[in-house]
């Protein structure tokens, strides 16, 4: 279980309303709901079912934001950012796999 004070270093904590999610990315509500259609990002619900976004999934929305301000299409955008993220994760893990096995030699 997370302590209320752990909460504020959660980059995963559903901690913005819809509302304040769009300003703090410069977005629209409109294009937060576009992100979550195309699947790059699922904000989690309150009790009331309101949307709720962490820090990452703000990441994400801004990256998105400022792809389609270029010129990307939104949905190319958000594929591309999940293969970003793919991509940087597996990297991770075999980064990690590489110094166990240093290790285990």
């Amino acid at each position: 279980m997370v302590q209320s004070d752990d909460m504020f270093g959660d980059d995963d904590y559903p901690a913005y309303t819809m509302g304040r999610a769009a300003e703090i990315t410069g977005t629209s509500q409109d294009f937060l709901r576009r992100l979550g259609e195309a699947k790059l990002i699922t904000p989690l619900r309150s009790t009331g079912g309101h949307r709720r976004y962490s820090r990452y999934q703000l990441r994400l929305a801004a990256r998105a934001r400022e792809m389609v301000d270029q010129g990307t299409a939104l949905e190319a955008a958000c594929r591309i950012i999940i293969l970003e993220d793919q991509l940087e994760e597996a990297l991770r893990q075999n980064e990690q796999y590489q110094r166990q096995q240093e290790l285990d030699a």
